[in-house]
Parts: structure tokens; sequence; C-alpha cells
């Protein structure tokens, strides 16, 4: 059976809506904690968001840099199956709404392992302090669809995502021909600046315009 994710969902109603925002959160974390920390910032009028929660708060138990075992693969095959249901059923609500996937840390990871599995595409991808799940050695797919655009973020101080696996993931989505654009925070904290606001709400805005992210916003 496919998972059914708890759903937080605020900003536009559907029916009155111009794009879609799903927003995956990190370990540890809540969609309450990504509305109070990212959206309560977002400027973002026209956006429908929904934000999914992981059954005890983590998408799977593992760190991102730790070589992929039996239990993480069921654990990520488990948060996919959830994020392509969400995703296919906000689609079918709001049909031709552009739809952008976003995530934070563990929520960056599941997404950026979501588009590279080659599922159900989203319009555009943001990975807030994101890379793989899994060291080099592992099969992992790489069925990213050629084009699309993707905004990728880290920091040379970051304690989860090493800058070696943030520079891992940049060259997997450059392989896969994505419309990429990178962002490295020197000495940045484990949390979402002020600049990654910024590059959301342009993403998000041109998406409501009926344009593709331009991914333009000042570091």
């Amino acid at each position: 059976m496919t998972a059914v994710l708890d759903v937080l969902r605020c900003g536009a109603d559907l029916p009155v809506a111009r794009a879609l925002c799903v927003l995956v959160h990190g370990r540890g974390q809540s969609p309450e904690e990504m509305q109070s920390h990212v959206l309560a910032r977002l400027e973002a009028p026209g956006v429908a968001f929904l934000l999914p929660r992981a059954p005890g708060a983590s998408w799977y138990a593992a760190r991102a840099v730790d070589p992929l075992t039996p239990d993480t693969r069921a654990a990520l095959a488990d948060g996919l199956a959830g994020l392509h249901r969400l995703i296919g059923d906000a689609r079918a609500a709001a049909p031709g709404l552009p739809l952008l996937l976003a995530g934070f840390s563990q929520g960056a990871c599941l997404s950026l392992e979501y588009a590279l599995a080659g599922r159900a595409a989203p319009d555009a991808l943001a990975a807030l302090t994101g890379c793989r799940v899994g060291v080099a050695g592992d099969a992992r797919p790489e069925n990213l669809g050629a084009g699309l655009p993707v905004y990728l973020t880290g920091s040379d101080a970051d304690p989860w995502i090493p800058v070696e696996a943030f520079a891992e993931a940049a060259l997997v989505l450059g392989r896969s021909r994505a419309a990429l654009r990178t962002d490295l925070f020197p000495a940045r904290a484990h949390e979402v600046s002020d600049a990654e606001i910024a590059m959301l709400a342009a993403m998000l805005d041109d998406m409501a315009a009926g344009r593709p992210p331009r991914m333009a916003a000042a570091r």
C-alpha cells in the first residue's frame, strides 16, 4: 500500500492558488517548525503550501552520508512513496499549476532522492542544505529530467551535510543536466538563511506568474 502522509496545509486555498509548494521538514522537525521558521519569513501570495509530516519526526534513521543499509533503503522507499502520492494528489486537485518541491536538511535530501529517482517530476526543486543519501559505492538512481530548475545550498560549517557531500550532489545534478544554481554559504549555521528565503520567494514568484524560475536572487 502506498504511504499516506499527514499534511499541514497553509497559504492560498487551492481554488485560487497560482502555484503549489511541497515543503519537506528535516530530521527531528515538524511541519509547524517549517511554517514558523520558513513560511513566516516568506512573501509568497498565491501559493498553496503542503507540508508533509514524517512518522516519528524523521524520514530515515541514518545520517545522509552513511552507507545505505536495507533499513535505510526501506525507510527511503516509504518516504518517496508518500511524496509521490502527495504530489500526485496535489496535481489532481489543482491541475495545471506549477509545483515546487522544496526541503531543508533531511527533507532536502529526501527531495533530491525523489527527483533523481525519476518519479512524477516537480516543475522545480529547492534543496536547502541537501545532498544524496548514501555513499559513492551505493547503487543510486540518476534519473533526473534534463533541464529541471534546481537550487542547491550548503555550508562549509554544517554539522550534518559535509561540503564534500554537497559537492557530490552538485556533480550528480550537473551530470543529469539540471538547470542548476548552487550557493555555498561560508560559516552558515544549520538553518535557512535570509538569502535562501529570498531565493524561495523569487522562485515561487516566477512560478506563480507562469515563468520558469530564474533563480536570480542575490546571495
